[in-house]
């Protein structure tokens, strides 16, 4: 069985936390670069939480909203944004020793002013 860890966005464990805060930018600028069309021409915003687990060599294991923002198109354009932004950096060797999926928990929000922010 692989060692997974889950870790949310206020974790305050240095090795994690560095590793998710960027984990946080790379998602946030490729999602500013991707960020729908369709949702910035028909005035779509709103927030929901994705867990995505991502396996020691920076490959994403899976992608799962797990609170959705009520707007499909938002949900699924989440997900591309992630999977488009992998592969992410392995995991350091210190996390690496212990764990071999780590699953983080996110809030995202497409925002009004047609950005893409985590909280």
């Amino acid at each position: 069985m692989p060692q997974r860890k889950f870790i949310g966005a206020r974790t305050q464990e240095y090795r994690y936390a560095q590793y998710i805060e960027d984990w946080r930018i790379k998602v946030e600028r490729i999602g500013n670069l991707n960020y729908p069309a369709q949702a910035r021409q028909q005035k779509i915003f709103g927030k929901l939480q994705l867990t995505v687990s991502i396996k020691a060599d920076g490959n994403v294991e899976s992608v799962e909203v797990t609170k959705s923002s009520g707007q499909r198109i938002l949900d699924a354009a989440a997900v591309r944004i992630v999977k488009l932004a992998a592969p992410y950096a392995p995991f350091p060797e210190d996390i690496r020793k212990e764990t071999d999926v780590l699953s983080i928990v996110r809030t995202w929000s497409f925002t009004a002013n047609d950005n893409l922010e985590s909280e």
